[in-house]
């Protein structure tokens, strides 16, 4: 880990089978835990913690494989499992969180772990629930389950996209350009094999179908925020999901990308709180 990495000092090391967990623990209060999305960190939330930990009590893990989490078991990168490991955790840590904020593939798992414990409420920022369209929707997993078996593959895509120009170009691509600090995050972060190794790993094994069969039964109280200018997950992802969910509610940011939590915290800050 950097030694100016976000919220180094805050940082525990906590051992749940399967996996080795690293996790920032932040504030005091009823607890909230905040999970990120694929290819990310806990280190995303670094604008929103100390905005949420006068009022709450953070728990923020890295997933399994990704940030500095170390995997136990690579089978267990998919929606369900990787929601089950996240319940463990959270019952090891002698915690049980009020309520879940979950960003992108961060959100589905939250919705996921809400059929699996007692929460007052669910918060998705770009919930990334929707499925690939047409040919895209066999493809892509297929292409990642391979890249996620063949063992040379993390080093290359480390070694490849670990460099500025390629980082910023795919950050961009979100509809999020972040400032010099955030830039230089994400490259720490592409420049690891494991870390590689784990998003792949879990692109390799996600799949949706079921969760988006239960949003009509599932009756926590949901907040799907979504962003104007999300190049990755557009905001009729979230709408169309609160409009079929029993409890939810749906709320937009005007001007913001997929990152809106890392470019506009304040804001994302304004929606959640009340």
């Amino acid at each position: 880990m950097p030694p100016d990495w976000p919220y180094r000092d805050r940082v525990r090391r906590v051992a749940s089978r399967p996996h080795d967990w690293c996790v920032i623990d932040e504030g005091a209060g009823p607890t909230l835990l905040l999970l990120h999305g694929a290819g990310g960190s806990g280190h995303s939330f670094r604008n929103l913690i100390p905005l949420l930990a006068p009022h709450y009590r953070l728990i923020v893990p890295d997933l399994p494989g990704q940030g500095f989490t170390r995997s136990g078991a690579r089978a267990r990168y998919g929606l369900d499992p990787m929601a089950e490991d996240l319940v463990t955790l959270c019952r090891n840590l002698g915690t049980d969180p009020a309520a879940i904020i979950g960003h992108s593939a961060g959100a589905a798992i939250a919705l996921r772990m809400a059929d699996m414990m007692p929460l007052r409420a669910v918060v998705g920022i770009n919930a990334a629930l929707g499925a690939f369209d047409g040919a895209a929707g066999v493809m892509f997993p297929l292409l990642a389950r391979v890249l996620a078996v063949t063992p040379f593959i993390p080093h290359v895509v480390a070694r490849l996209w670990g460099n500025a120009q390629t980082v910023n170009r795919l950050l961009s691509s979100t509809g999020s350009p972040l400032d010099a600090e955030g830039q230089a995050q994400y490259i720490a972060l592409v420049r690891d094999p494991a870390h590689v190794d784990g998003t792949l790993g879990m692109m390799a094994q996600w799949r949706l179908e079921g969760l988006r069969a239960r949003l009509p039964s599932l009756t926590t109280p949901a907040l799907l925020i979504a962003s104007t200018r999300d190049a990755a997950v557009p905001p009729k992802i979230s709408k169309d999901a609160a409009l079929v969910m029993p409890d939810a509610r749906y709320a937009e940011l005007p001007g913001y990308g997929h990152l809106v939590h890392e470019e506009a915290a304040a804001a994302v800050t304004d929606v959640m709180l009340p």
